[in-house]
C-alpha cells in the first residue's frame, strides 16, 4: 500500500479522534456524571453484538478476499449467517419490552431499548461494508464515513446544548444511535455496487463451510476478548457507580485517541501482510515494522505522562481523577497496537484457534485484578488493572505467534511495555502522590528513544528529507 492510500485511510481516524476530543468536553459538562458512564454500557454492548454474530466470519472475509474471484459472493457468506442470527435475537429481547436498557442502564424504558438495537444492528452491518472499503483499498471513502458520524454527533450535541434541550438520557442515547446508524447508511451507499450486486449473487453452501472453519474458533477468541475489554466496566457498574465508570469512560475516550494509530495499523497492516505471505515477499519486513510500532507506542506512552495533567483545564472539576488514570487507560489501544504487530504467525498459518489464548489469559488477569483493586480504588484500579491484563495480552500473543511461526528479538518489546505499564500503574494508584517523579519517569523515557532507536530516526530521517527539498 502506497503512502498517498495510507494517508487517504488515516484521514478517518485522525480526523474522528479529534471530534471526538472535541464533543468529549461539551458531554461531560452538559450531561449527568451517571448518564456519561451509561454509554459506556451502550459501546460494551455493540462490541459483544459485532464480535458475537460476526462468527468470526469478517475475519475470515479478510484472510479470503485475496484468494477469491467473486468478492460480491465472498461479501454475502461472510454477512448472511451472523446478520440473520442477529436479527432474530433482537426481536426476542425488544419482545420482553423495555428489559435491556433496564439491563443496561438500570433505566427500564421501551424506547431505549429500541434505540440500543438500532444502534447494535447499524453498527453490526457496518463491520462488514467498512471492511468491502477497506480491502478495496478505497481510503477515502472508508474516512469519510468514519468522519461524517463523528461530525453529526457533535451537531446534535452543540444543537442540545444552543437550544437549551433537556440533558436526559434518552437524549445522549438519540445522539449517539443517530451517528450509528449515519455510518451504516454512508458505508451502505460506498460500497453499493457491491452489496448490491452479492444480494443476487448464490450462496455457496461449501465455501461457507470452509470460512466458518476458519471463523468459528475465533467466536471464543471474540468473546474472550470482548470480556477482556468489558469485564472493567462490568466490575465497575457491579461495585461502585454510575459516577465512576462516568470517569473511567471518559479516560477511556480521552485514551481512545491513540486507537488513531490502532486503527490505521490494523487496516493496512493484515492485508499488507497477507498479500505479502501470498507472493512470498518482504516478511523480512516484518520484523522492522514491529521496531517502528514500539517506537511509536513508547512514544505515545511517554507523552501521555508527560500532558495527562492538562485534562483538569477542560473537564467539569468531578471529573478530576481523569488525569491519573488516562495513561493506564492507553494500555488497551496501545498493547492491542504492539500485539497487531507480532501476531502475524497466528493467521499466516491460519492455526486461528490459538487465538483463544491471549485473550483467555488477559481476561483471568483482569477479574482478578478489578475484583483486588476496584472496591479500594475505584476507577483508578479499574484502569490499573486493565493496563496490566493488555500487557499480559501482547505478551501472549506475541509468543504464541512465534511458535507458531517466527519472531526475533522480543526481548526490547518486553522491556520497554514493561517500563511503560509500570508507569502507568503507578500514575492511576498513586499519581497524587508522586506527579513530579512521574513526570521525571517519563521524561526519562521518552528521552532514552533517542538512544535505542536511532536507526530508526535515521531512516525517518532519510525518508522525510528528500520529500522536503522536493516541496
Amino acid at each position: 500500500m502506497t503512502p498517498r492510500k495510507i494517508a487517504a485511510f488515516a484521514i478517518g481516524p485522525i480526523g474522528g479522534a479529534l471530534l471526538g476530543l472535541i464533543t468529549l468536553p461539551i458531554i461531560t459538562w452538559f450531561f449527568p456524571q451517571e448518564d456519561v458512564g451509561r454509554m459506556a454500557m451502550l459501546q460494551v454492548t455493540i462490541g459483544f453484538s459485532t464480535l458475537l454474530f460476526s462468527l468470526g466470519l469478517d475475519q475470515a472475509y479478510v484472510r479470503e478476499f485475496h484468494e477469491v474471484d467473486n468478492k460480491p459472493a465472498l461479501l454475502k457468506r461472510s454477512v448472511v449467517p451472523g446478520l440473520m442470527l442477529l436479527v432474530f435475537t433482537l426481536a426476542l429481547l425488544l419482545s420482553l419490552g423495555d428489559s435491556l436498557a433496564g439491563w443496561l442502564f438500570d433505566v427500564p424504558e421501551w424506547h431505549l431499548s429500541l434505540l440500543v438495537a438500532a444502534a447494535v444492528l447499524a453498527s453490526f452491518v457496518s463491520r462488514f461494508l467498512s471492511l468491502v472499503l477497506r480491502m478495496n483499498e478505497r481510503g477515502l471513502a472508508y474516512s469519510m464515513s468514519q468522519l461524517l458520524p463523528k461530525l453529526l454527533l457533535l451537531v446534535i450535541i452543540g444543537a442540545y446544548v444552543l437550544t437549551g434541550a433537556n440533558n436526559t438520557l434518552t437524549n445522549l442515547v438519540i445522539a449517539n444511535t443517530s451517528a450509528f446508524v449515519l455510518v451504516c447508511v454512508v458505508f451502505g451507499f460506498n460500497t453499493r455496487n457491491v452489496w448490491m450486486v452479492s444480494i443476487a449473487s448464490e450462496l455457496d453452501v461449501q465455501s461457507l463451510k470452509s470460512m466458518l472453519r476458519f471463523g468459528l474458533p475465533l467466536i471464543a477468541s471474540g468473546l474472550a476478548f470482548w470480556s477482556l475489554t468489558a469485564v472493567d466496566k462490568l466490575f465497575l457498574k457491579a461495585l461502585s457507580d454510575f459516577k465512576e465508570l462516568g470517569v473511567y469512560s471518559v479516560a477511556v475516550s480521552f485514551a481512545a485517541a491513540a486507537t488513531v494509530f490502532k486503527a490505521i495499523f490494523s487496516t493496512v497492516w493484515a492485508p499488507t501482510v497477507y498479500k505479502w505471505v501470498a507472493n512470498g515477499q518482504n516478511l523480512e519486513k516484518i520484523s522492522e515494522v514491529t521496531r517502528y510500532v514500539l517506537l511509536v507506542v513508547v512514544f505515545l506512552f511517554s507523552m501521555a505522562g508527560l500532558l495527562s495533567g492538562f485534562v483538569v483545564y477542560i473537564l467539569p472539576d468531578n471529573y478530576s481523577d481523569v488525569r491519573w488514570i488516562v495513561v493506564a487507560c492507553m494500555g488497551f489501544p496501545l498493547f492491542y497496537l504492539l500485539s497487531e504487530a507480532t501476531v502475524v504467525g497466528i493467521g499466516i498459518t491460519k492455526k486461528t484457534a490459538y487465538a483463544l489464548v491471549a485473550p483467555t489469559g488477559a481476561l483471568v488477569v483482569n477479574i482478578v485484578g478489578n475484583m483486588a483493586l476496584i472496591p479500594e480504588f475505584g476507577s483508578a484500579g479499574a484502569a490499573a488493572s486493565t493496563c496490566v491484563a493488555f500487557f499480559v495480552f501482547f505478551v501472549i500473543r506475541t509468543e504464541v505467534s512465534a511458535y507458531l511461526w517466527k519472531m526475533s528479538n522480543r526481548w526490547v518489546l518486553y522491556i520497554y511495555s514493561m517500563i511503560c505499564v509500570s508507569g502507568a500503574v503507578a500514575s492511576s494508584l498513586a499519581g497524587a502522590f508522586i506527579y513530579d517523579w512521574l513526570l521525571i519517569y517519563w521524561l526519562l523515557v521518552f528521552l532514552s528513544l533517542f538512544i535505542f532507536f536511532k536507526n530508526e530516526f535515521f531512516e525517518i530521517y532519510k525518508w522525510i528529507l528528500p520529500r522536503l527539498k522536493n516541496k
